[in-house]
């Protein structure tokens, strides 16, 4: 896959605007060119199979990156890191599995990006649990839905609500919340066509969000696969776990520490320790329900 070159580049901030113009005139694949397509690369490595199902989805990493546009670091190394992760995808994606490329390559896109920014910020303790690096990517996210509901701005007030709700310290909050402190770029940001020297946001170079039929019929058998999986996992907790689990991580508005201490009569810290094992157990179950390459396993393997 190293192979594959002649894709189009983003060199820098200045240029970005010109990449998106670039890549958004790239046609995208039916679903028959796309099985084709893979099928030539994975049967006969046909780097010009592969090549183009990679610039056919370069719009797809580009929409993903701009979500991550608020760490404070330059849009066109996140793209390329999120190339990379699509090059990933397309290396072990399998046309027979059922569903389209993009539903496949968007956590291969996801994850490059993220350990790239993990990586960037030298974020030593982000990496030692999972409730700090939900912490590092969900601030923001927690962060906007506080001031839609409040109309207002979040303040150091809101900490506590935020760290109950993510799992970890009001301490950790306040350290993040510095960090992360950088301005945004926004999504309606400017940019000018070298052509008429007319102005049109960012947001418009994106590509269509609406996913096509197909996507949406591939998408749901997974959501079905996976509320098959996680009800199977939930079977192996006992009951408290399961209400402890489902109150802090399954719900819509999750419940705080100090909710469940009263009503289970137990210490904050006796929750946490609850909840983290139970996550725990499910998230084992889960990774042995999926095989190396993705798939799910058969129910009893």
């Amino acid at each position: 896959m190293s192979n594959i070159t002649n894709l189009p580049s983003v060199s820098s901030e200045a240029s970005f605007s010109m990449y998106l113009r670039e890549i958004n005139n790239i046609p995208s694949l039916t679903k028959e060119e796309e099985f084709l397509l893979a099928k030539a690369y994975l049967e006969k490595q046909d780097l010009e199979a592969a090549h183009k199902l990679v610039t056919s989805h370069l719009k797809l990493v580009a929409k993903i990156a701009m979500r991550y546009r608020n760490y404070g670091l330059p849009i066109t190394e996140l793209v390329s890191e999120g190339n990379i992760g699509l090059m990933q995808a397309v290396k072990k994606y399998d046309p027979d599995l059922g569903y389209r490329l993009s539903t496949y390559s968007m956590w291969w896109i996801k994850a490059s990006i993220q350990e790239y920014v993990l990586k960037s910020w030298s974020l030593v303790k982000i990496g030692t649990t999972s409730a700090q690096k939900k912490l590092f990517f969900s601030l923001s996210k927690v962060k906007h839905k506080i001031t839609n509901m409040y109309s207002r701005s979040v303040n150091e007030g809101d900490h506590q609500a935020i760290a109950d709700e993510l799992g970890v310290t009001v301490r950790e909050v306040n350290e993040m919340s510095q960090r992360l402190s950088g301005p945004d770029l926004s999504l309606n940001y400017t940019v000018n066509n070298d052509s008429d020297n007319s102005g049109s946001e960012m947001l418009d170079l994106l590509p269509e969000s609406k996913p096509s039929q197909e996507d949406t019929l591939s998408r749901r058998q997974i959501l079905v696969n996976k509320t098959q999986i996680l009800s199977e996992a939930l079977r192996e907790l006992n009951e408290r776990e399961v209400q402890i689990l489902t109150a802090r991580k399954l719900n819509d508005s999750p419940l705080t520490l100090d909710t469940l201490s009263s009503q289970y009569n137990i210490s904050k810290e006796r929750v946490r320790q609850i909840e983290t094992k139970a996550f725990e157990k499910v998230q084992n179950y889960v990774l042995n329900r999926i095989s190396d390459d993705g798939q799910i396993k058969a129910l009893g393997c």
